[in-house]
């Protein structure tokens, strides 16, 4: 299973919608016959990949898969089909699929075909290989992981608004190997319009991460490094442009929107351009994993609305100082450390000579109302597993 695993991880950040799945298949001696991976939604998932390398070995043989097959057609026949097919007569499962067209049908069609299954081997890794997917899928919006880099005195930038750069090489090498992971980059119109990012991975990852911006009021530059739709897709979601919503930046906005257009970088309109809406309209599109790389009162809108579930905080060996010097989050709405939420660290190492840490949530995830959107938006074409 830690072989299975180790495998599964190799699809990290190209799979989605789907989960990450290694598999591997001993023959009737116990030796390692066939093993596979899912690399990337639409293609053979790991068991099929599997078997297809043992062939016939696998006939009475053990298959060992780090999620529990598939019994449902998408852009793959199901793959509990293919293990009973192959003659397989064992079959150990690290986890069950939370998705609900799977949830334990998998499992209990291999065992009506009369294959023997274990469950729950190395069931707490697989979680935590899959919890982005698992995420998803109860509570209809993807993970998500907020990043910053500040100084020792826990500044983002100078008081002059400078912030190129707090961390150095080795720290930024890692946030593109971040990049990769992730589905998505989210950053709000004020980092576009004082930082003209890139958000890329900088070719760790094909196709890149979509890039998206949230902006309440178009107030966007004309020329900027995410509207070069040949380097990576960028999307801009903001509220509503109906007439009555519409304000002073009227016509601002809707010159943006014609440039965008003319650029081909493609808009979402939301209900309300808040940082949830947002997230469930992403894992409609797919996405398990989002990463906020934003300014502190978006940040801190999207830790008030339950979008970050981990933190990821480079610490530089550097002071800032200034009072009016930029920190990381904007007014969380808290007025007594009662309140104040702990943080469970999940690593701590150096990048050079920064300080990385890595924390998590301990609040489990709450259901929201867009499962039943992202449901949905994972069984319509394009977007089938």
């Amino acid at each position: 299973m830690r072989r299975a695993l180790a495998l599964a991880a190799l699809g990290e950040g190209r799979t989605s919608p789907n989960p990450l799945v290694g598999a591997v298949v001993l023959d009737a001696a116990g030796q390692l016959v066939g093993e596979g991976f899912h690399a990337r939604a639409g293609e053979p998932h790991a068991e099929v990949g599997a078997l297809a390398q043992a062939g016939d070995q696998a006939r009475s043989g053990t298959l060992i898969v780090t999620l529990e097959p598939c019994c449902h057609h998408g852009r793959t026949p199901p793959c509990c089909e293919a293990v009973i097919a192959a003659g397989i007569s064992r079959v150990v499962v690290a986890m069950a699929d939370p998705d609900p067209r799977v949830a334990g049908g998998g499992i209990a069609r291999l065992r009506a075909a009369g294959l023997e299954v274990i469950e729950a081997v190395a069931e707490a890794q697989a979680l935590r290989l899959n919890r982005a997917f698992v995420h998803r899928v109860r509570t209809g919006r993807p993970l998500g992981i907020l990043k910053w880099a500040m100084s020792l005195d826990g500044r983002t930038a100078l008081p002059n608004g400078q912030s190129q750069w707090i961390s150095g090489p080795d720290a930024r090498a890692w946030v593109h190997q971040l990049r990769a992971g992730c589905d998505a980059v989210i950053v709000g119109g004020g980092t576009v319009r004082a930082d003209d990012p890139l958000l890329t991975s900088r070719g760790l990852r094909a196709p890149e991460p979509l890039r998206v911006v949230l902006s309440r009021n178009l107030d966007l530059p004309e020329a900027a490094q995410l509207w070069d739709q040949a380097v990576a897709p960028t999307l801009v979601a903001h509220g509503p442009m109906d007439p009555p919503a519409q304000q002073e930046g009227e016509a601002r906005a809707m010159a943006t929107c014609a440039l965008l257009d003319r650029l081909g970088v493609e808009r979402l309109e939301l209900a309300a351009c808040e940082p949830a809406p947002l997230l469930e309209a992403l894992a409609a599109r797919g996405c398990n994993r989002v990463l906020w790389e934003c300014g502190p009162e978006l940040a801190a809108s999207a830790l008030r609305q339950g979008c970050v579930q981990e933190l990821a905080v480079v610490i530089a060996p550097r002071l800032l100082g200034g009072l009016a010097a930029r920190t990381a989050l904007g007014d969380l709405g808290l007025e007594g450390l009662d309140q104040v939420q702990s943080w469970r660290a999940l690593e701590r190492r150096d990048l050079g000579s920064d300080l990385l840490w890595e924390l998590e949530s301990p609040k489990p995830p709450a259901d929201h109302a867009g499962l039943n959107t992202v449901v949905k938006g994972i069984a319509r074409p394009g977007s089938t597993p």
